[in-house]
């Protein structure tokens, strides 16, 4: 699980950033702090500004306007070979000519270190993402991950503040990717020094950091932990890209103190908490996730909250399975996921159900 990072200090301060590319606008008034020590994500799609952010901490990009400070030091004059932070590369950019030992210790050259001390540093750093006994290899000999675990130590044993990582496993296979994720996140850990990842994948920003901030069109539309993010997102934006939501149409019928009285469409009427951005009269829509509706299989008793709805389609994922459900004239859908645990049977397309779900799962957002 992520760790707790609000009592941290800021580390890198990123204030009213923009960035302009010709008539191109990449990064629009971007402010964002990030704290010594976390795990912090930038998570969008391709074109969002983030890999732009990057390099402007880095320093291979500058601001059109704005400033980013890191450890309380203005930026805006250092050149990215003077700055704490280092990167990781998308594709990794190792020597091929070098050793992997070589292609780590390569940044310690101009530090005249030493022979022992720099065969000590490169052993440490090896250590660090498990090649130990690797060093005389070559990068030809590598596989794909352990390319990658050779451009992290060459980074790391440099000791940098930051360490800022361009989309470092995008070129992996889906188990390895997988793999590769608990290890970052057990070597950020370790290390303790503050991780700057850009992804477009959601679920590697959910499981391997602190906080996220998900950006469009060169703007940061929520910045929060995973969890805050995932249950609670900001706007149907957020909410489509963070895995999967069904969305249905809705009017607020009743609005007091307390409560806020919701028509949704296929569902029906029910009682929200109070939400100051809608009043009686206003549409909007309901989100609801996959995993918060729960077919009632016969022989259970169908609580309140529940509904009828037809088998459209399944997806059999081995331990979950996916159904598409329609309700009532078939003018609304629903995806619902549910774990296939010992005796529950497989659902086959055409068959009759009831749909069931639990107030507290409902989101509320903006039409």
């Amino acid at each position: 699980m992520p760790s707790d990072t609000t009592s941290r200090d800021t580390l890198i301060s990123i204030r009213n950033v923009e960035k302009h590319f010709g008539k191109v606008t990449a990064l629009n008034g971007v402010s964002v702090d990030i704290r010594e020590g976390e795990f912090f994500s930038l998570l969008g799609p391709s074109g969002c500004g983030k890999t732009t952010l990057l390099r402007m901490i880095s320093g291979f990009e500058m601001p059109s306007a704005g400033d980013i400070h890191i450890g309380g030091e203005d930026m805006s004059e250092v050149p990215p070979n003077l700055r704490p932070t280092n990167m990781v590369f998308q594709s990794y950019a190792i020597f091929p000519h070098l050793t992997v030992a070589e292609n780590v210790g390569y940044g310690l050259k101009k530090q005249r270190l030493a022979k022992a001390e720099l065969a000590a540093r490169v052993d440490e750093a090896l250590a660090l993402v498990d090649l130990d006994g690797y060093g005389t290899r070559e990068p030809h000999a590598l596989s794909g991950g352990q390319r990658q675990r050779v451009a992290l130590a060459r980074a790391l044993i440099m000791k940098p503040k930051v360490l800022l990582l361009d989309e470092p496993l995008s070129a992996l296979d889906k188990k390895l990717r997988e793999a590769m994720q608990s290890e970052l996140r057990h070597l950020q850990r370790t290390v303790g020094i503050t991780f700057v990842l850009v992804t477009h994948d959601q679920e590697e920003a959910l499981t391997m950091s602190d906080r996220i901030a998900v950006m469009f069109d060169g703007r940061i539309s929520q910045l929060d932990t995973p969890e805050g993010i995932y249950k609670k997102p900001a706007d149907q934006r957020v909410a489509s890209f963070i895995g999967v939501m069904n969305f249905l149409p809705a009017q607020v019928t009743s609005a007091s103190d307390r409560t806020l009285g919701i028509d949704v469409a296929a569902l029906g009427k029910l009682s929200c908490p109070q939400d100051d951005r809608f009043a009686k009269g206003d549409k909007l829509k309901v989100g609801i996730r996959p995993e918060m509706l729960t077919i009632v299989y016969d022989g259970e008793k169908a609580e309140k909250n529940s509904v009828p709805a037809k088998v459209a389609d399944i997806a059999y994922y081995g331990d979950m399975t996916y159904y598409d459900v329609v309700f009532g004239d078939g003018s609304h859908s629903a995806s619902v996921s549910m774990r296939n645990t010992a005796g529950r049977p497989i659902l086959p397309i055409g068959a009759m159900t009831r749909i069931r779900w639990g107030p507290e799962s409902i989101v509320l957002l903006e039409d």
